[in-house]
């Protein structure tokens, strides 16, 4: 299986978030003062690429199908998305993976319980694949459940000791509960991994700035904004939001100025 992202997780979900969907998919996570506040998630979609192809009732291909939705949901058609998963749902009730991707769709269109259910029947149908509990953690932290999320990351990470994106949202939703030192503790995990540096380090400078551990928050910012891209149009949508954010941060740290905040 070969996942990727769509869209921003961001993130928080797996599809593609995010969402690089995990990094996905999905708002710009704008955080409202220096002391606390909630980041988008990234999730996952999972893309498998079938060789085998018998029809559909479209006379399209299972895969066919999966690259239009895909399609679809860069283009930020999420109802569209999920009639084309529906329809990859019809004709095998048994694909965890297009239950996973519906369910993403749900969950980037606010509909929260049927993403649940979607998520639950994927998790149903295999139980190893931990793009599906990355992503019904996300569910679940919007959903205010953070104790769920934390123990779907943690099954997640256990299916997947690489899946960077569980590791990301557990520490986002660990900061969110204040639980600080794990949070760090679940970046630098995640900075081993050698991913998404730039996302790692603006998670883990917000975990220190809210700490107020001020110098080391400033510090990984600078980092961040080492990894992260300017905008530029074949810059990734969600990294180019993530830079700014991060501008703002420093300068909720040293005010506004003139001085360019990478220096």
């Amino acid at each position: 299986m070969n996942p990727g992202f769509f869209g921003h997780q961001q993130h928080r979900n797996s599809y593609p978030c995010t969402p690089d969907s995990a990094l996905t998919n999905q708002g710009s996570g704008l955080v409202k003062g220096p002391a606390r506040g909630k980041r988008q998630r990234r999730s996952t979609w999972e893309g498998p690429s079938p060789t085998g192809v018998a029809l559909g009732s479209q006379g399209l291909s299972p895969q066919q199908l999966r690259q239009q939705a895909s399609l679809t949901v860069q283009r930020g058609d999420y109802a569209g998305a999920i009639a084309l998963l529906s329809s990859l749902v019809s004709q095998n009730l048994a694909s965890a993976i297009d239950y996973n991707n519906r369910g993403l769709m749900y969950f980037q269109s606010g509909e929260y319980e049927k993403a649940l259910a979607d998520y639950n029947y994927a998790i149903e149908l295999d139980s190893q694949l931990s793009q599906a509990y990355n992503n019904r953690g996300n569910c679940y932290a919007a959903l205010g459940l953070r104790v769920e999320a934390t123990l779907d990351y943690d099954m997640a990470i256990d299916l997947n000791p690489f899946n960077v994106r569980a590791l990301i949202n557990q520490g986002i939703t660990l900061r969110e509960m204040e639980i600080y030192e794990l949070a760090i503790e679940n970046f630098e995990i995640a900075l081993g991994l050698g991913q998404i540096e730039g996302h790692i380090f603006a998670e883990r400078g917000r975990t220190y700035h809210v700490m107020g551990e001020w110098n080391a928050a400033i510090a990984d910012y600078r980092r961040a904004l080492e990894f992260l891209p300017e905008s530029t149009a074949s810059s990734p949508e969600v990294s180019t939001r993530l830079r700014s954010l991060v501008k703002n941060w420093i300068h909720e740290l040293i005010g506004s100025s003139d001085t360019d905040p990478t220096s």
